[in-house]
Parts: structure tokens; sequence; C-alpha cells
């Protein structure tokens, strides 16, 4: 006998209720909102007046899906009645596990259409994963589709608190997947959970055990999902993503020995790498984590600046500087077929030191056009002599203190440096040729 929707919905709350999560009959809007309050007292141990929720629901109901996932992530500086302010928390992403947690079914809301949505996970009152059942037999895309509906036409509306969820389930009992929230998305984005040794869970039950767990669906919320900066996405790492940072993570924590994750091209390296150096940040016995590559990724190089700061244990200054700095490499590179690409251990060793000190060593400068001068000697007309002339007077221009110095030095490569000698008798040239002039008068401004 083919299982209908409705027995699948309302096997799915058992399993649910079974799993921790509070079973809660909301029916529409008000009942959700009223919930959403008696849930926020309940984790901030407070009690709201209805102005003072009036003021919640107003914080909450701004911006797209993007702001609001950072909105989440926040707490809210609540200004209370009797005129002392408190910090209102609506998810504890550090200790994930310590929050509320609630399951409800066919909750309706009037947008543009009226709309009623099958199984609804609440996290301290607001609803962070919605789950689209179709009976067995039918297409996933179906649920798919139907999402994107209720997007179109209701969820924005009753302040918005719908577009607050995180993560979308699909199922129809044989097949489940899973994805981030984001207005536009494709059906192939769509993953498949697996366990640690890559074996897929496809029935929804032992999707629920394993993915919709009251803890591990929190760290995926907390800790999983990622915000793509460039694009104001939110992503989801895949199951092997997922494995791949949790085993790092347990490597640095546990042990004083290295290791390694093998990937294939186009499976999501960045992220992963990503994802991993933000959590490492936060140990607290972590002082310092380094990103490497061994050539000039382009990719890489720009996909890292993509992500917010507010993924990081970074200020917003810190990370701009940091991002300013990363993105000069890929500039310096992005242009060059792969052929040409040359390592960037050099040029990473540099771009640290200019990171951690902020300023640029004039011995290293005044290196650079000896080198230069070597160059020259060989052929003035080459690509790697204009290529690195370019290179130090972009290097003088991104320094403030030293950027009024650049036609200064522009000058001297110009006109001084064909008249010195070659490399044997350099060393007397450099002495009489005004080099000395130019390392006083750059050491004078740093």
């Amino acid at each position: 006998m083919t299982q209908t929707e409705a027995e699948l919905e309302q096997k799915l709350i058992d399993r649910l209720t079974g799993l921790g999560y509070e079973p809660v009959t909301l029916r529409n809007a008000e009942d959700l909102k009223a919930n959403l309050k008696t849930q926020l007292e309940k984790h901030n141990h407070i009690k709201l007046s209805d102005t003072e929720f009036k003021s919640i629901l107003n914080h909450l109901d701004k911006g797209n899906i993007f702001d609001r996932a950072k909105r989440l992530r926040d707490k809210m500086e609540l200004s209370r009645d009797d005129g002392t302010t408190f910090y209102l928390e609506f998810l504890n992403t550090e200790h994930w596990c310590q929050n509320q947690y609630q399951v409800t079914n066919q909750v309706t809301q009037q947008g543009n259409y009226k709309n009623r949505y099958d199984v609804t996970l609440l996290i301290n009152g607001l609803p962070l994963v919605q789950i689209e059942l179709k009976r067995r037999g039918l297409e996933l895309k179906e649920a798919f589709n139907q999402i994107n509906r209720y997007q179109r036409h209701s969820y924005g509306a009753e302040n918005g608190l719908f577009q607050y969820v995180q993560i979308f389930v699909i199922s129809n009992g044989v097949n489940t997947r899973y994805y981030a929230n984001n207005r536009k998305q494709e059906y192939k984005q769509t993953f498949y959970w697996a366990d640690q040794e890559n074996n897929l869970i496809t029935q929804l039950e032992d999707f629920a055990d394993s993915f919709l767990e009251k803890c591990h669906i929190s760290k995926m919320i907390c800790k999983y999902i990622v915000q793509h900066e460039s694009d104001k996405v939110l992503m989801v790492l895949r199951p092997y993503q997922y494995y791949a940072v949790e085993a790092i993570i347990e490597r640095v924590k546990d042990t004083d020995k290295n290791g390694y994750i093998w990937h294939t091209t186009g499976s999501g390296k960045t992220l992963t790498s990503f994802k991993a150096a933000q959590i490492l940040t936060q140990l607290p016995k972590v002082h310092k984590v380094l990103f490497v590559v061994d050539r000039a990724d382009q990719n890489v190089s720009k996909s890292f600046t993509e992500f917010s700061f507010s993924d990081l244990n970074l200020d917003e200054q810190t990370f701009e500087d940091y991002k300013s700095k990363y993105l000069d490499v890929y500039d310096r590179t992005r242009s060059k077929p792969d052929e040409e690409k040359e390592s960037l251990v050099e040029e990473v060793d540099f771009e640290l030191e200019l990171i951690q000190r902020d300023e640029i060593n004039v011995a290293y400068i005044l290196k650079l056009v000896a080198k230069l001068q070597r160059v020259r000697q060989a052929d003035v007309t080459s690509e790697e002599y204009q290529s690195q002339k370019a290179s130090i007077l972009e290097l003088i221009g991104k320094e403030a203190q030293l950027r009024s110095k650049r036609d200064l030095l522009e000058k001297f490569i110009e006109e001084r440096l064909p008249t010195i000698e070659p490399e044997e008798k350099s060393k007397r040239s450099f002495k009489t040729s005004g080099i000395k002039n130019v390392l006083k008068k750059f050491s004078n401004c740093v």
C-alpha cells in the first residue's frame, strides 16, 4: 500500500518527537509570533512586554535572506521599557546544542497567495528548517519547485519570519535531500547526506536520525553554513566537506601530527579550506592559521575574499587589511596563462611579512632594484624587466608613507639605472650612482 503524504508527515513528526523535539500546534502567523515570544523569553531567561516584543519583530523584519542570516547570528540591543538595555540572543552559535527545539506542521500563511507548509523545525521559536514532503513515487523536484513557489508567494509575509529558514529538506520518503536557503537556486544545488564512509542516507527516517538530530542540525546551521559575501547567498557544506573539516579540527585539537585531505577538481576545496580555517581560528590554543597555495591559483585567491568577515574571528578592519593584501597577489597573477604561473612561496612569505608589520622594508626594495639591474643587463626590452619594474612601482604605490617617493624611484630606474656598470662592479657603482641618496630619502619616510 502506497504511503500518503499525510502519513509520511505524521511519521516524521513522531520520529522527531522521539529525538527530543517538542511538538507544537501553530496554525497561522499569529500563533507563530506568540510562540516566538514565549521561546525567546525561555531562551534568554527574560519576560518581554508587548512593546518590547513589537520592537523585536521590527528588528527581525529587515533585509533579504542573506541579511537575516547575519541578524540571526547576532544579538539585538533591546531597549527595555524601564530604560535599561538587554542583549537578546536569537541563536546560541557557540554552544549550539543549548537552544530550544520544536516541530510543527501545516502552518498557513497568507501572502500573495495562501500557502500551507508541511513540517517546520523551530529553534528558539524561529523557523530555521523547512521540510517539504511528497508521497512515495513522486519526483523530488516537485517538492523543490513547491518551496520555490512558497518563497515567491508567502515567505516574505507576516514579518518575513520564514525568510529566516537556513536549510530546506525535500523528501518522498525514499529519497531525501537538503540545501541552503537562497532565492535563486537550482535543483543541482541540493545534496544527499551520507555517513563518514560516504554511504548515502536517503530514507527519510534514517535522515531524521542522523541529520535532523537536534545537536547535529544546530551544528550545521551554526558552523557549516557559510555566508558568501560577493553573491549574497548562503552555502551549506556537503557531507564529505563536513567530515573533512571535522577530521582536521580533531587532528589539530588532539594531536601534533600532520594530515591531508584528498579532493577532486570541482569538489569544493576552497569552501572546505575556508571553513576549516575559520573554525581553527576560534580554538583557544590556535594563535595563527595560514592558508598557503603552491601556485597562483586564481579561484582560491579570489574565492577566499568572497566570504563575510562576520564568518571569521576578526574585526572588519583587520579582515579588510588581509583581504586587500591577498587580492594584490591575485591581481598580479590573474592575467597569466597557467604555463606562466610561478610558485607563490616567496610571494606569500613577503605578503605575510607585510601583514604582520604593515610597512615596506627599504632594504627589500633596494634588493628588488638590484635584481632589476641584473635583468636589464640581459635585455631591457624583455617582459621580465618590464614586469619587475611595474611590480616595484606598484609596491611603492600601495604604501601611503612611500607613495610620494614613487616618482623618485621611477626617475632613478629610468635615468640612473642604465648608467650602472655590470654586476662585477656593481658594489662600487651603486655607491656613486645615487642609490645611496635614494636609500636615505626612503629611510626618512619609513
